[in-house]
């Protein structure tokens, strides 16, 4: 089977020198959903830069869906993955959140009865279509967050590129995203720093640190070696037992 993602040998350093990733490897298969977790500063944002070409690698490589990322094909690369960014006001900006919505299939020459039902699809998949001729303006922060991720599966990406969705969100937006996030048919990339999170997502983790992969495996596994997070600047909430949230959700 062909996998969703596949980096391989990646390695970039930004023009004042500094090396963010080292020859880094990675395979995702098609509907696996995977965390990349890391402290600030590990190159998680410089590896997703590289998905969809905004970054070019000065060594190895990235292939999506069997389509290697490179300038004669970075339009079908952009939407086979879809980014939705850790601040949803970055990517609304259209007057009604249908509009928000539209804008990206319609710059993918998507039109007319096929653009609508892209739109009805997308809104419906975030439960947000009774809201679609309001401003996202007057949207709370969850609803928001909602709406910014069917502006993005109205594309109808290979994969699902998730920036720190958990931030600033109130305990109940947080539990509804993730109950939406588990309904989702998508290949998955979570970047978080919010581990309680990844363990009720992603089956599957990678640590990224000082550019480098340094774990990669279940994500039950890595989050109860406490000698990892301490050398990788991670940290589990005070009194979580990871034990026990897998036994209590059947996380595995």
């Amino acid at each position: 089977m062909t996998p969703s993602l596949e980096v391989t040998g990646l390695t970039f350093a930004y023009p004042d020198g500094h090396t963010a990733l080292r020859a880094v490897d990675l395979r995702i298969e098609p509907g696996e959903r995977v965390a990349l977790l890391g402290p600030n500063g590990a190159g998680k944002t410089t590896l997703v830069l590289h998905l969809n070409g905004v970054l070019t690698a000065g060594a190895g490589g990235v292939v999506v869906g069997g389509l290697p990322v490179a300038r004669e094909h970075l339009r079908e690369i952009r939407r086979r993955v879809g980014i939705v960014f850790q601040d949803p006001d970055d990517q609304l900006f259209m007057p009604s959140v249908a509009e928000d919505v539209a804008f990206g299939p319609a710059n993918f020459g998507v039109t007319g009865q096929a653009l609508a039902a892209r739109v009805d699809a997308a809104l419906a998949a975030v439960d947000m279509a009774a809201h679609r001729d309001r401003s996202p303006l007057h949207l709370s922060g969850g609803q928001r967050r909602r709406v910014a991720l069917a502006t993005v599966l109205a594309c109808e990406p290979e994969i699902l590129v998730l920036d720190e969705p958990s931030s600033h969100l109130d305990p109940v937006a947080r539990r509804e995203l993730a109950d939406l996030l588990l309904t989702l048919d998508r290949t998955m990339l979570m970047v978080t720093h919010d581990l309680p999170y990844a363990l009720q997502l992603c089956p599957r983790s990678v640590v990224l640190d000082h550019g480098e992969v340094v774990a990669d495996g279940p994500t039950a596994e890595l989050l109860a070696d406490a000698d990892l997070l301490r050398r990788h600047r991670l940290e589990l909430p005070w009194g979580f037992d990871v034990a026990l949230a897998v036994r209590q959700s059947g996380v595995t």
